[in-house]
């Protein structure tokens, strides 16, 4: 596993990887950059196998996909997203349509084109937005109980909740063992705490309404690549209904609902998750 930061438009976004590399020296130069604070070398992409990207949602990062990184015969990378995790803060106007560009960003200088693209949660919201944008990039989507493509509505009384939980570790614990209701992780949970209180201050009510306005209802079927959504039956925020409509909106989509699972199977099931995409690559994908 290899871990660096790159740089697009003065943000350093962290990520990290894991795989084949062509050479040695691909992982050693990654580390390297990552234990001096320093952007990683962007460009070409030195590592073998179907390349995928794991894109987080609200209060994530790349910590929720510690246990899902070893994925065969793929190049896996796990990115934090601006104001998110280890990477800096946006400033400015948050929108799920800013993210997707800086998520593009990241993909062309790390030469990660034609990717299998994983999106959890508000993570899946910036995956169809960059799927409609830069289709070049993304071979494919996998949905990890994600916002539709009419986006995730939260009232704005709720939004002293949502503050609340940014300064109370208590509250944000609760919130988020509401989402993953199987993780028997103690370790992981509290590192998914610890990297949720990172998120830079403007995006805790900035992403609730950044959802809020997302709507790309009316250019989902231009995107023709295969789709696979998945939903936990357990998930307390993403019912049933939406993960249907996110289906039918994708020409070659399918859906697949795992019982006894809630909002976050890459945490509470990862084995099940890394065999659904293992499979839906195989079928889907041509290794490079």
């Amino acid at each position: 596993m290899a871990s660096g930061f790159v740089v697009v438009n003065a943000i350093a976004m962290f990520f990290v990887e894991a795989g084949v590399a062509t050479t040695a020296g691909a992982v050693s130069m990654a580390g390297a950059a990552a234990m001096a604070g320093a952007p990683s070398r962007a460009g070409a992409n030195p590592w073998v196998g179907v390349p995928v990207v794991y894109v987080h949602g609200n209060t994530g990062s790349s910590i929720w996909f510690s246990l899902v990184m070893n994925v065969p015969g793929c190049h896996v990378v796990a990115l934090d997203m601006p104001n998110f995790g280890q990477s800096s803060p946006l400033e400015g106007d948050i929108s799920i349509q800013r993210y997707a560009a800086y998520v593009a960003g990241f993909m062309d200088a790390k030469g990660l084109k034609g990717a299998v693209v994983v999106g959890h949660s508000l993570g899946g919201c910036v995956v169809q937005a960059l799927a409609l944008e830069r289709p070049d990039l993304v071979k494919a989507m996998v949905l990890v109980d994600s916002g539709a493509p009419n986006g995730l509505i939260t009232p704005k009384d709720r939004h002293p909740v949502i503050e609340l939980m940014r300064t109370n570790r208590a509250m944000l614990e609760q919130a988020l063992r509401a989402v993953v209701p199987t993780l028997k992780n103690d370790e992981l949970f509290k590192a998914i705490v610890d990297d949720a209180q990172k998120m830079a201050q403007p995006a805790w009510i900035g992403n609730a309404e950044a959802l809020s306005h997302f709507d790309i209802t009316a250019r989902c079927a231009e995107y023709k690549g295969p789709v696979l959504v998945i939903r936990g039956a357990l998930d307390p925020i993403i019912t049933a209904d939406m993960a249907e409509t996110t289906a039918k909106a994708y020409p070659g989509a399918r859906l697949v609902t795992l019982e006894g699972v809630g909002h976050s199977v890459i945490v509470e099931q990862p084995d099940t998750f890394v065999r659904l995409l293992g499979d839906f690559v195989g079928e889907h994908v041509t290794a490079r």
